[in-house]
């Protein structure tokens, strides 16, 4: 049994660790043939800074150490257009390859700590030229919604994206500030 991992917000003393993060993540896809989703030095501590200021960055910890984070947003108007407030919005989740905690424990917290705002839904997207990404988020339980031709992105010209979205049961747990869940 793999152990459980802690989940804190993200800070100023963080910055470094994310963007490494990030890094790592695109020069793992880049590897394995996944082009015109991330590049290595796209983004920046400032990136992760707005988003601190506007939306949330959570980490999750393993073994003394960060091996993996996510961004997740109160609105997205630039992929889904003017919405009401049912839903959170997970962008740029990334693990550390080295620790494999596996992407789907960081999107299963991702979707605690939406439900925990008493938010039914869970929007996300991914490159539409990602199928192996889009299927990936379909077998967890997404289901793809429409498609976003030319939006805007941080660091690198405008992208498609397939629109996904998850609608959350009523949350069996709480989350409390420090990002741990309790029952």
């Amino acid at each position: 049994m793999t152990a459980p991992l802690q989940h804190r917000p993200a800070g100023e003393a963080d910055l470094a660790t994310l963007v490494r993060l990030r890094d790592d993540a695109a020069r793992w896809m880049l590897a394995r043939g996944v082009t015109g989703q991330w590049r290595p030095g796209e983004l920046g501590e400032d990136h992760f800074r707005r988003i601190m200021e506007h939306g949330e960055v959570w980490l999750a910890e393993g073994g003394g150490r960060v091996v993996g984070a996510w961004e997740l947003w109160w609105d997205d108007e630039a992929a889904w257009g003017p919405q009401p407030p049912v839903a959170g919005y997970v962008h740029r989740l990334m693990v550390d390859r080295a620790a494999a905690p596996g992407t789907g424990r960081l999107l299963l917290a991702a979707e605690a700590r939406v439900a925990g705002t008493g938010r039914t839904r869970v929007r996300l997207d991914c490159l539409a030229s990602n199928p192996k990404l889009t299927d990936y988020y379909l077998r967890a339980g997404y289901r793809l919604v429409g498609r976003k031709d030319g939006k805007p992105q941080p660091g690198g010209p405008a992208k498609s994206f397939a629109l996904l979205e998850k609608e959350l049961p009523a949350p069996a747990a709480s989350w409390d500030l420090s990002g741990r869940t309790s029952p």
